[in-house]
């Protein structure tokens, strides 16, 4: 099975995910600057979907480059994440119209926790279908930023209901952490 039909597909499904999200935002009545005001939390919110939806295309595109065959279990697997991914436009609009909010809050990062866990398992598969010797695992390696992402995800949603700026922190962390690509998945790319 050749990887190009799934890599298009994913490509076209995030950015349809990344244009229904900037048509939630509503525009403003008005021509000052205290208009935008209250559609602070909704551009917050937007901006960090952005990056985290921009983080796994750019990630999702890096692992693909870097396998070599993909099955039924791939597909299976990707349409998993991308089904996580597509439910990004509902709980960005949720959390931004509420003001970061503990529940919009949890939930969004029920959101990111599960696209987390939809991308291990893509990864898992991956590996499965090109053996655990290939290139590919040795770019993986043990995976150490997957498996602190989806801890601090779980901290992040439980403290949303105790503050949920700082659940917003332990989001924006995870998002920079992940904001480079894999540097081992760049250099199996050129070799």
């Amino acid at each position: 099975m050749h990887k190009g039909r799934l890599e298009a597909f994913s490509d076209g499904v995030i950015a349809i995910i990344i244009t229904i999200m900037v048509l939630e935002m509503k525009v403003p009545h008005g021509e000052d600057w205290a208009t935008l005001v209250p559609l602070l939390p909704v551009f917050v919110s937007y901006i960090l979907s952005f990056a985290n939806v921009g983080i796994y295309w750019n990630n999702h595109h890096h692992l693909l480059q870097a396998a070599k065959h993909v099955d039924g279990r791939v597909l299976w697997a990707n349409l998993h994440l991308l089904f996580w991914l597509s439910l990004m436009p509902f709980v960005t609009g949720w959390m931004g119209e509420n003001h970061f909010a503990p529940i919009p809050v949890a939930l969004y990062g029920i959101d990111l926790l599960m696209s987390g866990i939809a991308y291990y398992l893509l990864v898992h598969a991956l590996l499965a279908v090109n053996g655990q010797d290939s290139a590919l695992a040795r770019a993986i390696g043990k995976d150490f930023k997957g498996r602190i992402s989806v801890a601090v995800y779980v901290v992040a949603i439980a403290l949303a209901f105790v503050r949920a700026e700082i659940s917003m922190a332990l989001y924006v962390a995870v998002a920079i952490m992940w904001f480079v690509p894999d540097r081992r998945i760049e250099r199996t790319i050129r070799d």
